[in-house]
């Protein structure tokens, strides 16, 4: 609520080393003078004993800093407690904050979100944050760094001042129709405009963040008994699936996320795909089965030769052992138990997922933001189709509104509220 000041632990969970409170608001420095005696020179870390008002009791001595609002990170006042790390200072000083007037404790995402709203940075930055924040990969951190510095909101901007000077070149053919005069768009305006959507189409072009940010999914599908389970624990490295020689062990979908050379995964195990089956749990795992080939971005099958889905690779696997499915032409022959053939087949499972990935230079964009981009895109592109201006001004105001909901100057609050709540608190 605006005039409030708020408080948060921004740093780890303690104990920890040190522990940074932050506060944001207009009663950041009476809230210093309170606690600290008074605020230090601005952006200047002093030494201070900090002291709970109400009882006099010192509380900890820590670095106090103090960064006078718009040049701060929120925009408002803010400053900052380096504690000691300890739960029981945190907790204290958490406590002596919480007492004092116009103070109140952060929700999840609310400083993040007193910068949207102070223009300290936008939505498509602020985006880029969160994904930074949850970052796991080094291709995760690179594209979502991009992001937070700006890579897609500076590309915008440039675009935006294209656009509104097309739209002038508009406006004024309709100013002077109106008068009854003659008025002509300039030769290259539809050029320009094809070339503008061209620049946005090659943010279009690259894979979604999305992939990047969830993982690469495979799922490994096949019959009972075909070493699905066997094969899931030898590619994440981890005995997660109960791999037994009884049919219908595995009853349900498991999954889980892992990095394979800095590429992020999902892989998933599935109960053995076949028609008939008596029993209703077995029957709800072959469905749920079934519904993660269709999620898959790469499905293993360890299944006979022509069972497997479109796009598949065919796995040979158990080839240390008499009673399995032989292939004609797998793309890898594997063994669990060895591990023969696997470091093989995880290289090749990286090398695929890098061409879902975006390559050094190539910035990847949510699905939101791709299909704001599309309308944009489209939008102008179609122009060259028409030579009434009231129908190009029309195309043109297409484009800034979704230009405008890409940096946040028309998002609703609904999606707002969805985006920093992705944050933690204290962010």
């Amino acid at each position: 609520m605006k005039g409030e000041t708020i408080f948060a632990l921004s740093s780890g969970s303690p104990p920890a080393a040190i522990a940074v409170v932050r506060l944001s608001g207009p009663a950041c420095v009476s809230a210093l003078e309170r606690i600290a005696g008074s605020a230090p020179e601005p952006r200047i870390a002093r030494l201070r004993t900090l002291r709970d008002p109400a009882t006099g009791d010192v509380l900890d001595r820590a670095l106090v800093l103090f960064m006078p609002g718009p040049q701060s990170a929120t925009g408002e006042d803010c400053a900052e407690l380096h504690l000691h790390g300890g739960r029981a200072v945190v907790m204290a000083v958490e406590r002596t904050l919480g007492a004092i007037e116009r103070l109140r404790k952060a929700e999840a995402g609310e400083f993040t979100r007193r910068a949207f709203a102070n223009g300290r940075l936008d939505l498509a930055e602020a985006e880029g944050l969160a994904d930074l924040l949850a970052a796991e990969t080094e291709l995760q951190r690179r594209n979502a760094q991009a992001l937070a510095e700006g890579a897609l909101s500076h590309a915008v901007n440039r675009w935006l001042e294209e656009l509104l000077a097309l739209a002038a070149f508009v406006e004024a053919t309709l100013d002077f129709a109106d008068e009854d005069d003659v008025a002509e768009l300039p030769a290259d305006f539809t050029a320009r405009c094809a070339t503008l959507a061209e620049a946005i189409g090659a943010w279009l072009a690259v894979p979604r963040a999305e992939t990047l940010r969830d993982g690469f999914r495979i799922v490994i599908a096949g019959p009972p008994n075909a070493g699905k389970s066997s094969l899931f624990n030898a590619l994440v490295e981890y005995e997660a699936a109960i791999a037994t020689p009884i049919a219908g062990t595995t009853r349900d979908v498991l999954s889980r996320p892992v990095a394979i050379s800095g590429v992020p995964f999902v892989f998933t195990d599935t109960a053995g795909i076949r028609d008939e089956t008596d029993d209703v749990i077995e029957r709800i795992g072959i469905d749920r089965a079934k519904a993660e080939l269709e999620r898959a971005d790469l499905i293993l099958w360890l299944g006979p030769d022509g069972g497997a889905p479109a796009g598949a690779w065919d796995i040979e696997t158990m080839i240390d052992v008499a009673e399995r499915f032989p292939k004609a032409a797998p793309h890898y022959r594997v063994s669990s138990a060895s591990g023969e053939g696997i470091g093989d087949l995880r290289q090749a499972l990286v090398n695929h997922a890098r061409q879902s990935m975006p390559r050094a230079g190539q910035v990847a964009v949510s699905r939101r933001q791709a299909e704001l981009l599309r309308d944009a895109r489209d939008s102008l592109g179609d122009i060259g189709s028409h030579s009434d201006p009231l129908i190009v001004a029309e195309h043109l105001r297409i484009a800034r509104t979704a230009f405008d909901r890409l940096t946040g100057r028309a998002a609703p609050e609904d999606m707002l509220d969805a985006l920093f709540g992705r944050f933690c608190i204290g962010k």
